[in-house]
């Protein structure tokens, strides 16, 4: 190996060791689960196994356990890195970025020699949140047919078991599997789709890693340090406490994967050394069923501020699912509240929503149709992943409204070429005066992009909103059928 390329993989090694999943390594060294065991051999954490996916184009980082002092080597694709084990026993090594590509393996020697075989480098992306995430490709709609079919050597996925933890972990349990007939049913159905998608699009390997768990909240997936630092947050912590205090002295289930931060230190920051394109989310029912649409203002941009400060890649897209229309909900305001939480997240850099609130189901929190949603989460991606600027990935987003009398107009983002509206008249839109009593709404398409909207029991509108209830009826769409995300103004 050239002193050139030396030089820039042990910059790299500095610039880790002071990132965030350093510093992390470092502080749980006598909690964590891959550091514990005395160690005659190296050992490599559940992420490094057959089948696994390396991500293209960046360094790669492999690291692990070893004796004190020991003397390790990694080979990859013809480079070969040496370094010593810590004081710790802890390992790390960087190799240059590599092209898409497979099979390989992945060589590791110190006192012993592990192969890692069938390794591909392509695109990997976690996919994460509750159960619409973890629901199963083998449940989800046409699934006979879908898992007969998933036959794609190039998708790889890893599963993680579930776990929590009041500690940062530095390993998982779970292995690498290769998509088949035989193996996709266990897979997420979102995740499924949108890697099969990517897959045909961009002729490389694709690999998920599937950290999931139904009926969660988000704070479960936040750190708890970030938690603790934001004053609107804060409180969670003192109230997760305080009921599980309760639920004990009444000799219930605590639920500890609803404690804040309990599912990050065990399912998400074992993941941030690995080097990942993005995130594909979906969560929301928990909080939302809570009433908790305008704490989650904060609290989901926190989420993915606070995961890609740990994975310290830099503002790598988060793509999330806006709630799917249901009707069986506590309060007719929580839900919508709660999209609004979620669309307000989009001004962040690089995030994109799919919105779903025409591919729900009324009386089922886990509608079957996961093929659309996988595919919206993909457009998102190869928008705002991979570069393909003139990609319509969204359906209508309102922009702006002017008052005119007893009209307002709405203006609208990501119309394609022209709104529309699907099976029969426009519909959805609400308005009020000031008195705040809400009217149907009279709406009609102006334009390319924009919504005249009136009512008959409203003289001056001072409020207007769109598919503001949990099951809404709004068919708003642009030209190339996505729908438009619900909304709400005021004048």
């Amino acid at each position: 190996m050239g002193d050139g390329l030396l030089c820039s993989l042990h910059k790299r090694q500095s610039v880790w060791n002071n990132g965030p999943a350093m510093r992390r390594m470092a502080g749980i060294l006598l909690g964590g689960t891959l550091a514990l065991a005395a160690q005659a051999d190296v050992r490599l954490p559940a992420l490094f196994g057959d089948h696994m996916v390396i991500q293209s184009g960046v360094p790669i980082r492999v690291w692990g356990v070893a004796d004190p002092g020991e003397s390790v080597a990694v080979a990859f694709q013809g480079q070969e890195v040496a370094v010593s084990a810590s004081l710790y026993g802890q390992w790390q090594a960087f190799l240059e970025p590599s092209s898409a590509g497979g099979p390989y393996v992945l060589e590791v020697q110190g006192n012993n020699r592990i192969l890692v075989q069938d390794v591909h480098v392509g695109e990997v992306w976690v996919g994460s949140g509750q159960s619409n995430m973890v629901w199963p490709l083998k449940n989800s709609r046409n699934a006979e047919e879908e898992v007969a079919n998933a036959r794609h050597p190039g998708i790889r996925y890893f599963k993680l078991d579930q776990a929590t933890s009041d500690l940062p972990l530095d390993d998982v349990s779970g292995h690498w599997m290769v998509l088949s007939p035989e193996t996709a049913g266990e897979l997420s159905g979102v995740a499924y789709f949108f890697a099969r998608h990517l897959h045909g699009q961009l002729a490389s390997p694709i690999g998920i890693i599937q950290s999931a768990w139904g009926g969660t909240p988000a704070e479960a997936w936040t750190s708890p340090q970030s938690i603790r630092d934001e004053p609107s947050l804060a409180g969670m912590i003192r109230s997760f406490e305080n009921a599980a205090r309760l639920a004990r002295r009444r000799g219930r289930d605590p639920r500890l994967h609803h404690k804040p931060g309990s599912l990050f230190n065990a399912m998400i920051a074992p993941l941030t050394p690995y080097a990942i394109r993005g995130v594909i989310w979906y969560q929301g029912e928990n909080n939302g069923n809570r009433g908790q649409g305008i704490l989650y203002r904060r609290l989901f941009r926190t989420l993915i501020e606070d995961w890609r400060r740990e994975w310290g890649l830099g503002d790598f897209p988060f793509l999330f699912v806006q709630l799917a229309n249901y009707g069986r909900v506590a309060s007719v305001s929580t839900w919508p509240e709660l999209r609004e939480a979620q669309t307000m997240a989009l001004g962040l850099r690089r995030t994109g929503m799919a919105v779903t609130i025409d591919i729900g189901n009324s009386t089922d929190i886990h509608p079957r149709n996961k093929q659309d949603v996988g595919l919206r989460l993909a457009l998102a991606a190869r928008a705002l992943a991979y570069g393909e600027r003139n990609l319509v990935y969204s359906g209508p987003m309102f922009r702006q409204a002017t008052w005119h009398g007893n009209e307002v107009r709405l203006w609208f983002d990501h119309s394609a070429h022209g709104l529309l509206a699907r099976n029969g008249p426009l519909k959805g839109f609400e308005v009020a005066g000031e008195e705040g009593a809400f009217y149907i709404g009279q709406a009609r398409i102006v334009g390319t992009n924009t919504v005249v909207v009136s009512s008959t029991g409203v003289a001056e509108p001072a409020r207007l909103r769109y598919g503001w209830a949990a099951d809404p009826s709004g068919n708003l769409f642009n030209s190339v059928g996505l729908p438009a995300s619900p909304f709400r103004t005021m004048k």
